[in-house]
């Protein structure tokens, strides 16, 4: 991509083409991400507190090896956009009470919540990926393959919202979480659903950006 079209771009595609971005969606390229990270002392210090609340949770251990295999595998360039296009929140103050959240754009991308002393994720993906013939039919939901792609049947549950191609799975036990997020079919909705609202322009809740968090989720967290 040359410089002038990078800068009048928006989202992702001022990082990578659509040809880049399609590469990579389908698993056929490596991405040469940037080297350093934009960081932020202020924004480290202003959640300083909910992450040592979080390190203390019986999870943690398990939710740090799930954020590091969806940093990695499910945000494409992940330093380069960070905070700016997407964001991990640590101990969000909503109603569902999850102790982690990842969002771009305007969207909910991931969630992790405690289920008693493991952890259930709330995935937010396109309906036309999880269907039999990539259409918007609720009908032609692929259930064979949804519940083959976890450890057990009942440990996922989905649902279909109002909204135009959104679809909503629920998936309990970190064992489970990652045998979705290491299925190709599974791992190209999550990074195509991402993909979408990363490239709808900057991210909307960089305020409550954690750093920390952000760490593991790139490698960088103490083990």
């Amino acid at each position: 991509m040359n410089k002038k079209s990078s800068q009048s771009a928006k989202g992702l595609r001022q990082f990578l083409d659509v040809e880049q971005q399609q590469e990579w969606l389908e698993g056929r390229a490596e991405l040469a991400d940037a080297e350093e990270r934009q960081d932020s002392i202020e924004q480290r210090l202003k959640y300083a507190h909910r992450f040592q609340k979080l390190l203390r949770r019986p999870q943690a251990s398990e939710l740090f090896e799930i954020l590091e295999l969806y940093g990695r595998t499910c945000i494409p360039l992940p330093r380069a956009t960070e905070r700016a296009y997407w964001s991990v929140s640590c101990l969000p103050s909503t109603s569902d009470k999850p102790l982690v959240r990842v969002n771009a754009s305007w969207m909910e991308l991931f969630t992790l919540y405690a289920n008693d002393d493991d952890l259930r994720a709330r995935l937010i993906v396109h309906l036309s990926d999880f269907t039999t013939n990539g259409s918007l039919a609720q009908e032609r939901i692929d259930q064979v393959f949804l519940e083959g792609s976890v450890r057990a049947p009942e440990d996922l549950r989905y649902s279909v919202t109002s909204g135009p191609d959104i679809f909503i799975i629920k998936i309990r036990g970190s064992a489970s979480i990652c045998d979705f997020l290491s299925v190709p079919r599974a791992l190209r909705a999550v990074r195509r659903f991402n993909m979408t609202h990363m490239n709808r322009g900057r991210n909307a809740y960089q305020a409550s950006h954690s750093y920390s968090v952000a760490d593991y989720m790139l490698g960088e967290g103490s083990p």
